[in-house]
């Protein structure tokens, strides 16, 4: 019996011994895999454990002017960030933060606050750190575990112009915006991202790629070395060469700046916009040092509205200068011809109703070219009804109005072109007459255009419609294209009456001439009928030297009449611009 007990002894011995020879194996083969088969994978998650990897802001590309100088560019600041795991203690560290470099605790708590994402990234704290206090930080980083401070490229606008209607600026994200972002993965919190203008419109050139910071940290999370040789340089965004002619957009604000309205000026043939001035507007310098939301609310309020852009939002009626819109047709199809003639005597009835030339007493007799140099309402009144509305308003269309220009700016609007549908929608089928064609010809009524489709029709109109779409980034040409084209003779026709606007004396525009040799300029006024004010003053035109024209749309809000007050403007754009260039050729005949 007991020799039987034994032998089941023994063979439980036995099975026991087999069950750990086997675990046995089992772990040599595990010790195996990891420290030979799968050392590198385990070897970087060991690495990891005692590795913080930061990303770096990557500076955004530089805004050029064509002459290369620099509009925008960037400066480094120095910002405070903890990581919430190893930031124990948060109040009293705070505290002792703000008790060492006399930073305010309640804007580091609501800091915090708004950059914390999650408990292993970082949490900005503080920003635009002086030297003094990253001095500060250096020697008392053993009391201030988990925090660490970086660089943060920071947007700078140079004295150069202010500019901000097309530069725009950027702003810093917030959880609302992140949220709005169509590609937030390649944002975070507090990262500085195009808001408005060139800014936002080239946001993906000028972005650029961020890089990664390699900090080794001891057990309680304090940074015990910056791992240089492992880090990831960020790339800078592209740089981004502009059109901009500098001295004459510093010149232009400084015209406009006692006035609300607009200056553009483009290279006629190419489409480039050399000018682009909005007035009021804000320094971009002034925003690039931060603003305050009390200072936003002051700027928002202003009744001057110096945020909005005028050129591509503003909404005016055009005035006289859409009498040029009402020949095109006229011409083309020989409605009326340019010698056709009637008299002005300074009224005009149609149904029960007396329409107004603007010279009291009329011009006397004129044709089509007279009409167009001394701006007669009255020609304009009946040649008008040889025209369908539906015409009239297609050759609108043709010529640009109604549609956005699609200018490299993120906001634009379309203006307004009324047509049979607009007009029986708004009024009712019978509640408007044929009379608001007349209104229509001398562009009143209910008509809206922004001045950047004004520069757009004044390329058009000097080019015969061989022009390229209006763009701030150099060689970014893209031809613009009419529907429907015009013959040689209705163009030749129109450049004439308009060049007599400038040359007969009693033009309406001859004070935007500056009289330079072999300079030609031509141009149309306007005076726009405004219900809240003096009308708008307009000009419109462009000047040819050589085998260059230059194309200027100058407005004045509440300014009265165009010849007498945008005009002038229009003529010192032409002389600051063309005085360089036949200087120039003066220079290279000589040499």
């Amino acid at each position: 019996m007991l020799k039987a007990e034994n032998i089941i002894q023994l063979g439980q011995l036995r099975v026991v011994r087999g069950v750990l020879l086997f675990l046995f194996f089992i772990l040599i083969a595990r010790y195996f895999q990891i420290q030979i088969l799968n050392h590198d994978i385990y070897h970087k998650k060991a690495e990891g454990n005692r590795i913080r990897a930061i990303s770096l802001p990557a500076p955004r590309g530089l805004i050029l002017d064509r002459d290369e100088n620099i509009l925008v560019d960037n400066y480094p600041t120095f910002i405070l960030s903890a990581i919430p795991i190893e930031f124990n203690d948060k109040e009293k560290k705070i505290g002792l933060i703000s008790d060492l470099m006399g930073i305010s605790t309640d804007i580091m708590e609501i800091n915090y606050s708004n950059y914390y994402r999650n408990k292993f990234l970082p949490v900005r704290l503080a920003k635009n750190l002086s030297f003094k206090q990253l001095s500060i930080l250096e020697e008392n980083k053993t009391s201030l575990g988990g925090t660490y401070y970086g660089k943060l490229p920071k947007r700078f606008y140079t004295d150069h112009l202010n500019g901000i209607h097309f530069l725009g600026y950027v702003g810093e994200i917030n959880r609302k915006k992140i949220n709005q972002l169509r590609d937030s993965h390649s944002y975070t919190i507090g990262d500085f991202i195009g808001w408005s203008g060139i800014e936002k419109y080239y946001e993906e050139l000028l972005i650029g790629e961020k890089g990664i910071d390699f900090f080794e940290v001891n057990a309680i999370g304090e940074i015990v070395e910056n791992l240089s040789d492992k880090t990831v340089q960020p790339v800078p965004g592209s740089n981004l060469k502009l059109s901009i002619h500098s001295k004459l957009q510093k010149s232009m604000e400084q015209l406009m700046k006692d006035n609300s309205g607009s200056v553009l000026i483009s290279n006629a043939y190419t489409g480039e916009i050399l000018s682009y001035v909005s007035s009021p507007d804000l320094s971009t310098k002034k925003l690039s040092g931060g603003t305050t939301q009390k200072d936003w609310e002051k700027i928002i309020a202003d009744s001057d509205t110096p945020l909005l852009d005028r050129n591509t939002s503003g909404l005016y009626p055009p005035g006289s200068i859409f009498k040029l819109i009402t020949l095109f047709p006229l011409l083309e199809e020989n409605k009326i011809y340019s010698s056709w003639e009637t008299n002005c005597g300074g009224t005009y009835s149609f149904g029960d109703r007396v329409f107004n030339c603007w010279k009291e007493g009329g011009h006397g007799t004129v044709n089509m070219e007279n009409a167009v140099a001394q701006s007669c309402n009255i020609y304009f009144y009946q040649a008008v009804q040889s025209l369908t509305l539906e015409k009239w308003s297609g050759t609108c269309r043709n010529l640009g109005f109604g549609y956005k220009t699609e200018i490299d700016l993120p906001e634009e609007k379309t203006g307004l072109i009324p047509d049979r549908q607009y007009l029986n929608n708004k009024h009712g089928k019978w509640g408007w007459s044929r009379g608001a064609m007349l209104n229509l010809a001398l562009g009143q009524g209910e008509i809206l255009v922004t001045p950047i489709q004004l520069l757009q029709f004044a390329n058009i109109v000097a080019t015969n419609g061989k022009t390229n779409k209006l763009h701030f980034r150099l060689g970014n040409t893209s031809e613009l294209l009419l529907s429907e084209s015009y013959s040689d003779k209705t163009w030749r026709l129109i450049q004439k009456f308009i060049r007599s606007t400038i040359t007969h004396s009693k033009g309406t525009g001859k004070l935007a001439d500056p009289h330079i040799r072999d300079l030609y300029i031509s141009g149309k006024t306007g005076t726009a009928q405004n219900p809240h004010g003096e009308p708008h003053a307009w000009f419109f035109g462009f000047g040819k030297y050589k085998e260059e024209i230059l194309s200027v749309v100058v407005l004045i809000e509440n300014g009265g009449h165009g010849g007498e007050v945008s005009a002038p403007i229009a003529r010192q754009a032409f002389e600051i611009y063309f005085s360089d260039k036949i200087q120039a050729h003066l220079s290279h005949a000589i040499n």
